[in-house]
């Protein structure tokens, strides 16, 4: 497949928070190395801007990588099993699939030329070599950035060291400092006068940036001649007189302790309890781990405002109700502290739950008005979510985990984790007898993330199985697109447990019982269709439509929409079942899941096609391409896999001539995610809120 496919498509790239300043040459030798190595590695110590110039390098580059520049975030990532997970996400790659993920990420990324920003790989080293490798070996187009503090150790592997900023007065140490000081108080200029103080601030901290811009800060509270003065008094005092200058690490970390010191008691309290937060955390978050003993729920709102005043805490938006983070060398500080403090089991307890909380409360809500939020909120908190279930299968009793990965279900299953998921299930399941609470639950929610056929195999005979009324239409459907129903309701295993018992016991209470009644109609919609009843299927299928709309539900109720416009398309009435098919897409998109958007485009291949529109639908089967890749099942969107996308392009292309359907799939197929899911739906789009 050609690098037309993701040729509008970007990446991931966060917008830059401030300026960069120097590594002019290091910018220029990585630009060049790009030519001539699949493999560069900036090394070096923490709070040296390997993970700074690795964003800047990777925002210069954009153009040269028509598949996209990804940046993947591993500093947050505390086991290494999830490292192909994590490319997986940050990519867009939906894990709705039994296949090795790895593969999956291989074809997924196999699409043009592409950059992967692997970023702070050290705690997780091993693992990084081993996927690299893979994705190198199998990935012919793709370059990998990666910023660690020791070397992949990978064949092929480029190292680029990082070093501090030159010192001098005019060196780009001094212009650092000189920029994150004026940000931080406007008043401050660089002089003739004070330029010789700058400089000797840069070298007391041996020109590492993440020191200068700690130090910066200070000048809101200090003089710089009384900052020059309390860094030569707190480094003279580690300063051994057989050891003239200090270490770098140790330059780094006398300047966060120096930060430290600098903060009240309840400040260097709260710093080290925030320290158990992974990618983040909210006000309510914090107020609910951090608080206890001497620290108020109720002073934790003024706490941050004060950490964020002196850069030790930075948040992420303008809202009072924003999210903060900490850098991750700041962080490690804070977890040591803590450990100190003797705190670390009972923060990490209050962590754990809280995640507890949110979970139970997003199943409780997930079949409803909320359903969209909880979806959001749950991918924002997704290593938080981690390190909750980490430690909750550290436990000693096996019911924390029985309870938080079977409650989360709903996350797995609709919000394209389902690999993940089942790790964690299988891991939870291992450690509890059949009988423990929280047990049927857990096996619930692994059968339903099991059944998942992807195979193409499988997937050519469930399509081949329903040929309807081929001779009927003016362009011919020899196959309805049952393909992606069949794996929405995941498949014969899932319809046999539900409609014709199974050993497998269905959720008892709560949000999961619910879903399980709505998607036993799915499946009885899926039957009807199949067996060419229509007219039933369309009453089953509002039936489910009407018993998602009282909730106020979105996931579910876009496959009720999915099985009327199917049957719309069987009893001849294509207008309405582009309605509902469109109506189904932006319900699936909105909740992000991108497997249940590539089933219904199919779908409304074969509704424009009915309604006589056979440019449109010709777009879409490249549409489709774009969207089954990003769903995780690639070999879904080729047009030459299934019987379905075989029969439709042979008919499109009698309609349209040979160039006139090569050239619209081609428009469809160079579309990206968004742009793709705009034309699906055609106007739609402007009258919801994607």
């Amino acid at each position: 497949m050609g690098a037309s496919v993701r040729s509008s498509r970007s990446g991931n790239l966060p917008a830059e928070s401030n300026t960069f300043v120097g590594r002019d040459s290091e910018l220029a030798r990585i630009g060049t190395l790009f030519d001539s190595t699949r493999l560069l590695t900036l090394t070096g110590p923490g709070g040296v801007g390997k993970s700074r110039l690795a964003l800047r390098a990777a925002h210069t580059a954009q153009a040269a990588f028509p598949g996209g520049v990804w940046l993947v975030e591993l500093s947050d990532l505390q086991n290494a099993d999830l490292l192909t997970n994590a490319v997986a996400e940050a990519t867009r790659l939906t894990e709705q699939t039994l296949r090795p993920l790895l593969v999956a990420v291989c074809e997924h990324l196999d699409d043009g030329p592409l950059l992967l920003v692997l970023d702070t790989c050290e705690h997780v080293l091993a693992e990084c070599g081993r996927v690299v490798q893979e994705l190198l070996a199998h990935v012919p187009e793709l370059r990998i950035l990666a910023t660690s503090r020791q070397p992949l150790g990978v064949p092929g592997e480029h190292l680029l060291p990082v070093t501090p900023l030159p010192l001098g007065e005019h060196a780009d140490a001094v212009a650092l400092f000189t920029a994150r000081a004026t940000a931080a108080v406007p008043s401050f200029a660089l002089t003739d006068t004070n330029r010789a103080a700058v400089a000797a601030v840069c070298a007391r901290l041996d020109g590492i940036p993440l020191a200068l811009e700690l130090a910066a800060v200070r000048l809101r509270g200090f003089p710089l001649d009384r900052l020059l003065q309390g860094l030569d008094s707190r480094f003279d005092l580690l300063v051994s007189p057989a050891r003239p200058r200090l270490a770098r690490h140790q330059t780094l970390r006398t300047a966060i302790g120096w930060s430290h010191e600098l903060c009240t008691p309840l400040e260097r309290l709260l710093w080290a309890r925030l320290s158990v937060f992974a990618g983040g955390w909210d006000v309510e978050a914090a107020e609910f781990v951090c608080h206890g003993g001497p620290l108020d729920a109720e002073e934790i709102l003024t706490l941050l405002a004060s950490l964020t005043e002196k850069s030790i805490v930075t948040r992420e938006n303008d809202s009072v109700a924003g999210r903060y983070r900490m850098l991750d060398t700041i962080r490690t500080f804070g977890a040591d502290w803590l450990e100190g403090l003797g705190e670390q089991d009972a923060v990490r307890a209050r962590h754990l739950d809280y995640f507890r909380w949110i979970a139970r409360q997003g199943e409780a809500e997930w079949l409803g008005p909320g359903q969209r939020m909880w979806a959001e909120r749950l991918s924002v908190e997704h290593a938080n979510l981690r390190v909750a279930l980490e430690e909750s299968l550290a436990a000693p009793e096996p019911e924390p985990a029985l309870e938080l990965t079977g409650t989360l279900w709903y996350f797995w299953f609709a919000c394209g984790f389902a690999d993940e998921g089942r790790g964690y299930l299988e891991r939870a399941l291992r450690r509890a007898p059949e009988g423990a609470p929280g047990h049927t639950l857990a096996t619930w929610a692994h059968r339903l993330v099991t059944v998942v056929p992807d195979d193409v195999e499988a997937a050519e005979s469930v399509s081949a199985a329903y040929v309807w009324l081929a001779q009927e239409r003016r362009l011919p459907v020899s196959a309805l697109p049952l393909t992606g129903a069949s794996l929405a309701v995941r498949g014969e295993s899932a319809r046999s447990a539900l409609l014709y018992g199974s050993n497998v016991q269905g959720p008892g209470a709560g949000g999961g019982a619910e879903f399980f009644q709505l998607l036993t109609l799915a499946v009885q919609a899926y039957l009807l269709a199949g067996q060419g009843a229509f007219e039933r299927c369309a009453v089953v299928a509002e039936r489910l439509r009407v018993d998602c709309a009282k909730r106020g539900e979105l996931w579910m109720r876009a496959w009720g929409d999915f099985f009327v416009a199917l049957a719309g398309i069987g009893l001849g009435r294509p207008e309405a079942a582009l309605r509902s098919a469109r109506e189904a897409l932006a319900a699936k998109w909105r909740v992000h899941d991108r497997f249940g958007a590539a089933a219904v485009a199919d779908l409304l291949i074969a509704a424009e096609a009915a309604a006589g529109e056979p440019e449109r639908a010709a777009r879409l089967l490249g549409v489709g391409t774009r969207l089954w890749y990003t769903a995780g099942l690639p070999q879904l969107g080729d047009i030459e896999t299934t019987v379905f996308r075989r029969e439709y392009a042979r008919h499109l292309r009698a309609a349209l001539g040979d160039t006139g359907f090569a050239e619209a799939v081609r428009e469809g197929r160079g579309l990206g995610p968004e742009a793709a899911i705009r034309l699906a739906l055609n106007g739609l789009a402007d009258e919801v809120d994607l």
